[in-house]
This record gives C-alpha cells, sequence and structure tokens, in this order.
C-alpha cells in the first residue's frame, strides 16, 4: 500500500521552524547592541527560513512521484535540489528584502561565504526536522497496517476455529443416527428433526463471532433434545440462567453446544448412576459444571472441544476461559459478553 507524504504535517513543521529561529534570531539582534536592524533582519531571516522549508516540502512531493521513497535517487534528489534552492533564497532574497525593507544590502564579496555556510546549516536543520516528520509517519503507517494484519489474521483464525466445530459435530450426530435406526426408527426421526433445526440454525449464524445468549441456548436445547433421545433417564441437564440475560449478553458462537457434548463424550452415562450437568449464570460468568465420573475407555478425540473454545475466546476478549476439576465435579466457566456484537 502506497504511503501518502504528510505534506499538512511538513507544512506546520516548517512554519513552527521559521517563527522559531526568527524569534531567536530577533532575541540574539535585540541582546547584541552592535547589529542594527534587528527587526528587519529578523522579518528577512523568517521569509528565507519559511521559503527555504516550502521549496524543501515541494521538493520532497515531487521527489516521491518520481522515485520510492528511502531509494538512493530519492535522497540525490530531494537534497540537491533543496540546498541549490537554499542558496538561491540566500543569494537573491536577502539583498532584495534588505532593499525594500530599507535596510543595509550585504556585501556579496564579503558576505558569499557567510550565506553559503548559513544556507547549509538552515537546510540541515530543515532537512533533519522533516526527515523525523516523515519517519514519524512511516511508523505510524507500518504500525496501521501491522494491525490490520492482526485483525486479518485473527479473523482467520476465527473462521478457520469456527469450521472446525460443524465436522467434530457431524462426525458424531451421524454415528448417532445410524445406531439409533437400527434399534427405534421413531427415536432416529425425532433426533434427525431436531438436527436438521440445529444445523439450520448453525448455517443462519455460522458468519457470526458472537451470539444472543438466547440463541446460544436454542441451539443447545435442540442439541440437548438430541443427546436426551439417545442416554434418555441417564443424562440429566439443569438450567438456571436469568430471563434478563437471554436478550442483554453474548457468548462466542457455538460456545455452549461444545462444552455439553464434551461433558458427554468423557463421562459414564447410565440410568443408575447419570451424568447431571448444571448450566447456570453467576456474576457476569455462565457456568456449565457436570458431575466427574470419567470413563475408564476414552472415546477417540478430534481435541478440538475446549481449545476451540478458548482460542475464539481468546480472540475475542482478554478474560480467561476458566476450566476447574475437583473429585466430583468438572466446570467450564465463560464472562458473558455485554457488548455488540460488531465490537469484537
Amino acid at each position: 500500500m502506497e504511503v501518502k507524504l504528510p505534506v499538512k504535517n511538513l507544512i506546520r513543521l516548517n512554519l513552527h521552524l521559521s517563527s522559531g529561529i526568527s524569534t531567536f534570531v530577533f532575541l540574539f539582534l535585540i541582546l547584541n547592541k552592535n547589529i542594527p536592524h534587528p527587526i528587519v533582519n529578523s522579518v528577512i531571516t523568517l521569509v528565507i527560513i519559511s521559503l527555504i522549508g516550502f521549496a524543501n516540502t515541494g521538493i520532497v512531493v515531487i521527489a516521491a512521484k518520481k522515485f520510492q521513497m528511502k531509494s538512493a535517487k530519492f535522497n540525490a534528489f530531494r537534497y540537491t535540489l533543496t540546498y541549490i534552492a537554499s542558496l538561491v533564497a540566500y543569494l537573491f532574497v536577502w539583498p532584495v528584502l534588505s532593499t525594500l525593507l530599507h535596510s543595509t544590502p550585504p556585501d556579496f564579496n564579503k558576505t558569499f561565504f557567510t550565506f553559503i555556510v548559513a544556507s547549509a546549516l538552515i537546510t540541515m536543520v530543515t532537512i533533519i526536522s522533516q526527515n523525523f516528520i516523515l519517519l514519524q509517519h512511516e511508523k505510524a503507517h507500518a504500525d496501521l497496517e501491522f494491525s490490520k494484519l492482526k485483525i486479518a489474521q485473527a479473523e482467520a483464525a476465527n473462521v478457520l476455529l469456527k469450521q472446525q466445530i460443524h465436522p467434530h459435530f457431524l462426525f458424531n450426530a451421524l454415528n448417532t443416527v445410524k445406531s439409533l435406526y437400527g434399534q427405534d426408527t421413531d427415536a432416529g426421526d425425532s433426533y434427525l428433526v431436531h438436527l436438521a433445526n440445529f444445523l439450520r440454525a448453525s448455517i443462519f449464524t455460522h458468519t457470526k463471532k458472537v451470539s444472543l445468549l438466547e440463541e446460544e441456548f436454542s441451539l443447545l436445547e435442540d442439541y440437548l433434545e438430541m443427546q436426551k433421545i439417545r442416554f434418555g433417564t441417564a443424562l440429566i441437564c439443569k438450567i438456571n440462567i436469568p430471563a434478563y440475560s437471554f436478550k442483554n449478553y453474548y457468548l462466542p458462537s457455538f460456545s455452549l453446544q461444545p462444552l455439553l457434548e464434551n461433558a458427554i463424550k468423557h463421562n459414564e452415562l447410565t440410568e443408575e448412576m447419570p451424568l447431571e450437568v448444571t448450566i447456570f449464570q453467576e456474576g457476569e460468568r455462565i457456568i456449565l459444571a457436570n458431575t466427574l465420573q470419567k470413563k475408564t475407555s476414552r472415546e477417540q478425540s478430534t481435541k478440538n472441544g475446549l481449545a476451540n473454545l478458548t482460542e475464539r475466546y481468546r480472540l475475542l476478549s482478554d478474560d480467561e476461559v476458566i476450566i476447574k476439576e475437583d473429585q466430583n465435579v468438572f466446570s467450564v466457566s465463560i464472562k458473558l459478553l455485554a457488548n455488540e456484537p460488531g465490537n469484537h
């Protein structure tokens, strides 16, 4: 992306330099009573430094159109023309202004060397100051590009992580449908209805980074009904969320369903020892807790569940996903997002 020259900043710098140096010259001449016409000489200094500064700005603009910035040709073109313009300003503008302001024109035979040195010094100060402005502008541009790149990278990571959810879920769902139809076709039909509702909702919210809590629980309910068909009374799920929260808080899309899926996958479920899952709100956090009764033989895992949610949550918020485990309970706590989706 092409970097635009900070022309306004360069002009502002020229005004500050010319006014600052001319003020310094005026004070110096006032204190040195041997030098006549302090006001006239200060005005001449102001005009000449302004001309040098604006000439340098114009030369920078021309050079940027002809050559790439930071190239040797760009710097050679800029520095050469700037020093020439500075010398011309001193050799021709100074005597003209001195005459117009009724001051004594300088003697060229005596002051030619002085003009060269003075123009070189003023030009050097101007160039160094403008180089600082250009470097600051380039750094700000580079920081902006880097920020855009990080955002694009985060967006790509978020899309990739969300895409991982669907194959992971479908793999388990299709295996369940196959098993149910081998045992109870009515249960299989009911399961397919909830699966269709779940997939329809998931496609509708596929591009969203975050979803209303109400939408998340709608997805969760279809998934929960599917699991109740599969496990019956071996699965008990209690939900205790204030009605206010459903329409006023957000979560990363597809946050709750993978947590419930994770609890079912890694724990024993029997009618004698049902898996109890509780989903409740505590302050500004949603907590999903389940009784801990780990399977002796673990199912093969795609390892997407908690790691997926943790990574997606990291991309959206500085708050961490809190995972706790003791002898009896495993819980996952995620903070509710109170801002609009566009802010994430």
